[in-house]
């Protein structure tokens, strides 16, 4: 497919660029970094941008008045799980990333994993938490797990436990954030595979010393390594890429997204995630992935938005 030049994308877009961020959910923070790094790499290149804020008051009538395409750079809850995208369709607006049923399975990792399993796609063990959860039977089915969140990201509200005890006080700390689920711990490597335009990225192997790529390892540690090329035999990423895509369009997924995958010691893969809006920050992974594919920050970015054009969501 013919890449669009700049020209063409500032004569698609009819004016300035809308970028939404910030916004009131608990990965707020990311979504400013994410935000003014996509809104700076747009600017270099001569696009005209806006950055706004999805917390301010009147923020869509701002959106109505002066534009017609959106960049989507919110993450979590009120910016990646439909709401935004439902509210942008019903003011006529284009914008960037999956629609409105994608973005919030995605959002819903407990109800994206049963899709999964009825689809015969690989995902580890996993069992839904309340307050009347037996404890002890969980730990004795599952074994050691990770407790999530189900409708949140980059690891906020995510605990290990390996006894009842642990179990509850993971369920605990986690149901502040809503519905939560325990997903059996895979012993293994962990993986993360970009998607842009319909297209696999070079996958990307994380390693970390901590317990697991929580919220310090993704976004504040300077310790977490990642390999890319991820030491994979050719065979092994193409198995990986072909599930990641496969995942990734079961959800009705578009242009853009990050697919989250464990590899156990026995070589199998397991679906942990769909991000639809990953992070764009220095610690990000699929600018990562987009430099090992031949991308530079400034294209990726215009690559996403060039994808929406053409896919025009309104249109």
């Amino acid at each position: 497919m013919k890449e669009m030049t700049v020209a063409e994308i500032n004569q698609a877009i009819g004016g300035k660029l809308a970028v939404l961020f910030g916004g009131r959910s608990a990965e707020r923070e990311i979504s400013l970094k994410s935000g003014a790094a996509v809104a700076a790499a747009f600017e270099r290149q001569g696009v005209s941008v806006e950055k706004i804020d999805v917390a301010d008051d009147g923020w869509m009538q701002r959106l109505k008045s002066d534009f017609s395409q959106v960049f989507i750079a919110l993450h979590g809850p009120g910016g990646e799980d439909g709401t935004v995208q439902g509210a942008l369709e019903c003011l006529g607006m284009n914008y960037t990333g999956s629609g409105v049923m994608a973005s919030a399975l995605a959002m819903d990792k407990f109800r994206c994993k049963l899709l999964w399993l009825g689809l015969g796609l690989s995902t580890p063990k996993f069992m839904e938490l309340t307050a009347g959860s037996d404890w002890a039977a969980i730990i004795a089915d599952l074994g050691s797990v990770i407790v999530k969140p189900a409708c949140e990201g980059s690891s906020i509200g995510m605990s290990r436990a390996e006894s009842a005890e642990e179990l509850q006080a993971a369920w605990q700390n986690a149901q502040a954030y809503g519905r939560v689920f325990a997903e059996q711990w895979v012993v293994g490597s962990e993986y993360t595979v970009a998607i842009l335009n319909g297209v696999a990225l070079p996958a990307i192997k994380l390693e970390t010393d901590a317990a697991f790529y929580d919220f310090n390892a993704k976004y504040l540690s300077n310790e977490t390594r990642y390999l890319c090329p991820c030491e994979l035999s050719a065979a092994d990423e193409l198995e990986l890429s072909e599930l990641a895509l496969g995942a990734f369009n079961s959800l009705g997924c578009e242009g853009w997204g990050r697919v989250d995958v464990m590899r156990d010691s026995d070589g199998r893969f397991y679906l942990l995630e769909v991000n639809t809006v990953p992070g764009m920050t220095d610690h990000s992974l699929v600018p990562m992935a987009a430099k090992q594919a031949g991308l530079n920050f400034e294209q990726l970015v215009l690559a996403i938005l060039a994808g929406s054009i053409r896919d025009g969501k309104t249109s």
